[in-house]
């Protein structure tokens, strides 16, 4: 006998009554395609998923599972068949495995059935245990801790177990168009999202000449370090020039970054609509710079009645900050390469903007030409599995 099993435990989804089901479906197709070069053996029940192991090192494998959305914990687990003579020896092989002289054991009777309960099955492998070692019990702080599962067709046995990323398996709770900026903040929105089961699809407003193409390179990397995640994400680049150029000939400066915003929203939406994601997402954070005062968020959502989500909305900018490093995007973030939010950034802009006026600058000029204008010229970029591949 040995440790030879993966143990995915699920969290969330045991909320899920009804939808469980679909839920450990998609769970499971996405573990599959997480371990697709490893070849492994997979199979699920209500309340776990199985990876066999064989003779691969477990390392690597987690380390991949627990970049999979959906997950809660990873255990590696000794299968024995349900009988007390196999849970006994089973025990005692992995506490000499560990070689603590202190030890707990924990015991989950799911099968009701087991002639003795949870207390009782603890005790008497406790006994075993006490009996054929030099090991000593130790309620508080022990050295190993080997938690027992009895179910009905076998027993599995742990001392040890990881953290997955939690949420809910991607693309369960649909597909969003989420506007990418390439700064600090929209990469960790976009992953706060995939957490959640969230599929994103990306959308950059490019201001060539003014801003450099190496722009989309620095997003095309972000996009690599946001596959361990979702392995497949559409970036399309919106040629954003004329509306910006309209914008600082018709509009007076403190209002520029307002009615700029309402034109993104307005084509993030459209293009929402044209994908068929169910929301329009963005990287902002409450009060972080003038367009996102609650004042400017009402007056620049005003243009569309389609959900927007924010999900750093309350997040400060240090805590966003540790999450992109922790990601890898932070130090490709912060290359010193402009998009079109900064390049015509003014000095003083509104941070508390009036409706009525927002409305009255962008009457102005002919925005909704130019919105098509952009509709209709739009690249789109696939990067899957950490490279550029072809259109889908």
């Amino acid at each position: 006998m040995k440790a030879d099993t993966l143990m995915i435990h699920y969290g969330e989804l045991s909320t899920k009554g009804d939808n469980r089901k679909a839920f450990i479906t998609c769970l499971l197709h996405n573990v599959r395609v997480a371990l697709k070069k490893f070849g492994l053996p997979c199979h699920a029940d209500r309340d776990h998923i199985y990876v066999q192991l064989g003779e691969e090192d477990p390392r690597p494998i987690i380390a991949r599972l627990k970049e999979v959305s959906g997950i809660q914990r990873i255990s590696v687990v000794m299968k024995t068949a349900p009988q007390l003579e196999e849970m006994r020896e089973g025990v005692l092989q992995l506490l000499k495995e560990e070689n603590k002289e202190t030890f707990k054991i924990d015991v989950k009777r799911v099968d009701k059935r087991f002639p003795l309960d949870s207390y009782g099955i603890t005790c008497d492998l406790a006994d075993y245990v006490l009996d054929h070692s030099d090991y000593a019990v130790d309620l508080h702080q022990p050295g190993a801790k080997v938690k027992v599962t009895l179910r009905s067709d076998a027993a599995y046995l742990s001392c040890h177990e990881e953290l997955g990323l939690g949420g809910y398996p991607l693309g369960m709770i649909g597909k969003v168009t989420m506007m990418l900026s390439g700064g600090i903040d929209s990469p960790v929105a976009a992953y706060a999202l995939i957490r959640r089961g969230i599929k994103v699809e990306c959308l950059h407003f490019a201001s060539p000449p003014y801003t450099s193409y190496a722009v989309v390179d620095k997003l095309k990397d972000i996009l690599v370090c946001l596959n361990d995640y979702q392995p497949d994400i559409k970036l399309q680049i919106v040629p954003f020039t004329k509306i910006q150029e309209a914008i600082y000939e018709s509009v007076p400066e403190p209002y520029c970054i307002t009615v700029m915003r309402r034109m993104m929203i307005r084509i993030a939406v459209a293009m929402a609509k044209k994908n068929k994601a169910l929301a329009v997402a963005t990287g902002e954070s409450i009060g972080q710079v003038a367009s996102q005062t609650l004042e400017s968020i009402g007056v620049i959502e005003e243009v569309t009645n389609f959900p927007i989500l924010r999900p750093l909305c309350v997040e400060d900018k240090l805590s966003i900050i540790e999450q992109a490093k922790r990601l890898g995007t932070y130090e490709i973030s912060i290359r010193p390469y402009e998009d079109c939010c900064t390049i015509f950034k003014p000095k003083r802009p509104k941070t508390k903007p009036k409706l009525e006026d927002a409305k009255f600058y962008e009457s102005k000029f002919d925005y909704e030409t130019l919105i098509q204008e952009c509709l209709q010229n739009i690249e789109t970029i696939y990067i899957s599995e950490g490279k550029e591949v072809e259109g889908k």
